[in-house]
């Protein structure tokens, strides 16, 4: 599983690469461990052809005018 982690307010979010799928944690450490189990109870009774490896990262951040 592929994710990235960021801060939300007082919150370590991680959000899933290959899927739709987030949680939070109050560190980074628990945000990742809250992220495994909401993939695994989102796969829960699926085949393994509903998960799609993601192959390559690229993080960038970008100011918009808003």
């Amino acid at each position: 599983m592929s994710y990235v982690l960021y801060r939300e307010d007082e919150f370590v979010v991680a959000q899933c690469l290959e899927v739709d799928v987030s949680s939070f944690g109050a560190d980074h450490k628990e945000a990742a461990a809250n992220l495994k189990e909401a993939v695994e109870l989102y796969f829960e009774g699926e085949s393994g052809a509903a998960y799609t490896p993601v192959s390559e990262v690229v993080v960038g951040q970008e100011m918009v005018n808003a």
